[in-house]
């Protein structure tokens, strides 16, 4: 029986390229590198803040003075400016209500900085929907590691065979693997339906409200 359901954010409850895109992209062409296309960073994004800026700067120039350089830039734009076009997903909202009204345990895990991936949770959809969020932090690996996964378990108080992972890439549905968690990937993010199902996905979703009846079926 599912108890409790855990979300990735980005690309998963919130549509968030557009900020992280402009954000990136002030901090790369303050220093003389070229800005990507917007689309481009569906694939650069999703490993968190560190491999953002990692993958953005141009291998040949990459060092540890520049990247140091352009991350903080980066942060400090992301943080005055992470709300310019960050919104939910149409139909989320109503998703969560619902799922808190079958009386599952709802969390966040992230990649996204551990300080930012709370902002962000609780501006969009306040403190009273989530039990848990966990974004990034120093000396816990990111995901597919389970590490921070099976930490919101415990702390739910459930089991991980009774927890669903929601999110829109590969990286979270072999998260879900690896921490025994059901596997279910959405299709509104920023991957492919071929790479969720290469890395674990047991189910898809092409809308929020898909998710309800892909519970009920477990």
């Amino acid at each position: 029986m599912i108890k409790a359901v855990i979300f990735d954010l980005d690309g998963t409850l919130v549509n968030s390229l557009s900020d992280l895109a402009i954000s990136t992209n002030y901090a790369l062409t303050k220093f003389g590198f070229k800005p990507y296309p917007i689309d481009d960073y569906k694939y650069l994004i999703g490993d968190g803040m560190v491999k953002l800026i990692e993958r953005a700067i141009p291998k040949e120039k990459i060092n540890n003075e520049i990247f140091n350089a352009v991350f903080e830039c980066f942060m400090a734009y992301y943080r005055e400016n992470f709300l310019q076009n960050t919104v939910a997903y149409d139909g989320i909202n109503e998703l969560l209500a619902e799922l808190l009204d079958m009386g599952l345990k709802l969390a966040v895990v992230s990649n996204k900085a551990d300080e930012m991936a709370k902002k962000v949770v609780l501006e969009i959809f306040g403190d009273n929907i989530f039990e848990i969020t966990i974004g990034k932090r120093d000396g816990c690996p990111t995901k597919p590691n389970p590490a921070s996964t099976l930490e919101t378990i415990e702390k739910m108080g459930v089991k991980h065979e009774e927890c669903v992972f929601v999110g829109d890439s590969g990286m979270d549905t072999l998260t879900a693997v690896n921490a025994g968690c059901y596997p279910l990937g959405v299709l509104w993010g920023f991957r492919t339906a071929d790479e969720l199902i290469i890395n674990g996905a047991k189910a898809l979703a092409k809308s929020p409200n898909e998710i309800i009846s892909i519970i009920k079926e477990i």
